[in-house]
């Protein structure tokens, strides 16, 4: 392992600048307060957005960078499931009520909000203009938020969830983002009644989970690719009853009027209309990603009485309630599970879309 720089009690993998690069690092964690729990960080999920802060893309990175992992809240073409943090409870403040040491817990995409406004108050705390993402966000007493590649972090107890016993910390990770992003839309648009019709546009990190949500909700799942090569692991390996090639005029034609939402989770700018034809009447298009712009023509929209919705991650009860559905219904994200050694590797393969379907990192064992 390279050498570490820096000094702390907090062992992490950190970017200096923007070329992105991580390497070995020190800083320290804010001491437990009366409301915080400290974690020892076993597992923390991979995802675009690393990728973006580490080489400032969005030019507002505050290095040193400790990913791991945040949602994205501009226009950027990828994705914005992110930080998925898992491990286990070493610490709680003295009027923590929920969590105890020992107890494996997650942590997502935010670590703080106002706790006092509309959607706070309505468990929507990703909505809440003040929310703190868990890396390269300011806190309430300034400092920079650092994320997951790291070997414990101290969260108020309100953004951490358990993750109950038996359910493999390696696995629970995603579920902190790739997991909640494609929950929530589908929960608030009633997708969890069987027999209904579901596309998923994409089947990378979130597109793999919508599949299985779906399953598990017992819809008829329809996966809608721009390659044939995804076909056999959408059919075979995650039990979806339909796959159509975007780009197949024919294919895309079987399916005209006949879903009752669909799940975007395509990266990039990309048409809408010949997805939005796919609704019924009535139906639904969540939109994950964050496409520059976004071009419809009114008809499909107007003629069908369908709707383009948007969604970004989960507020803390619908997370937790996501975690335990997983639990219960035996649902775990697809993973490969790398050491932290080999994250500049693994960011490149995710920029070249190699992976199946989410990259977990072993924290654990990295920093023996």
């Amino acid at each position: 392992m390279a050498a570490e720089c820096g000094s702390g009690n907090c062992d992490a993998w950190a970017a200096r600048d923007p070329s992105g690069i991580l390497s070995p690092y020190k800083f320290n964690r804010r001491a437990v307060q009366s409301d915080d729990v400290s974690l020892r960080i076993t597992h923390c999920g991979v995802c675009y957005a690393d990728v973006a802060w580490t080489r400032n893309i969005l030019n507002n990175s505050m290095y040193p960078l400790v990913p791991g992992k945040k949602f994205v809240k501009l226009c950027l073409n990828f994705n914005m499931s992110r930080h998925e943090i898992a491990g286990v409870v070493t610490e709680v403040g003295a009027d923590v009520k929920s969590f105890k040491v020992g107890d494996h817990i997650g942590v997502g995409t935010y670590v703080n909000s106002c706790r006092d406004c509309e959607n706070c108050n309505s468990s929507l705390e990703n909505y809440c203009s003040q929310h703190v993402f868990t890396f390269n966000g300011v806190d309430t007493d300034g400092t920079v938020t650092k994320g997951g590649y790291s070997t414990h972090i101290v969260v108020h107890e309100r953004y951490c969830f358990k993750i109950p016993d038996g359910y493999p910390l390696e696995k629970a990770a995603p579920l902190l983002c790739a997991g909640i992003t494609v929950y929530s839309p589908m929960m608030r648009h009633n997708m969890n009644q069987p027999g209904k019709s579901l596309g998923v546009i994409g089947l990378g990190g979130l597109g793999h989970m919508a599949v299985k949500f779906g399953k598990a909700f017992g819809l008829k799942v329809t996966v809608i690719s721009t390659s044939e090569s995804k076909r056999k692991e959408a059919i075979d390996l995650l039990g979806a009853d339909n796959f159509v090639v975007s780009s197949d005029e024919n294919q895309m034609e079987t399916l005209k009027s006949s879903l009752h939402f669909i799940i975007d989770t395509a990266s990039g700018d990309h048409p809408f209309d010949p997805y939005l034809s796919l609704l019924k009447v009535g139906g639904v298009m969540a939109l994950l990603s964050f496409p520059s712009e976004i071009k419809v023509h009114p008809a499909n929209l107007n003629l069908g009485g369908r709707s383009l919705s948007g969604s970004v991650t989960g507020g803390t009860k619908d997370i937790q309630e996501m975690i335990n559905f997983c639990a219960a219904n035996k649902i775990y994200p697809d993973i490969e599970m790398i050491k932290i050694d080999y994250i500049n590797e693994a960011l490149q393969r995710l920029v070249d879309r190699d992976v199946r379907f989410r990259f977990v990192i072993d924290i654990e064992n990295s920093f023996k």
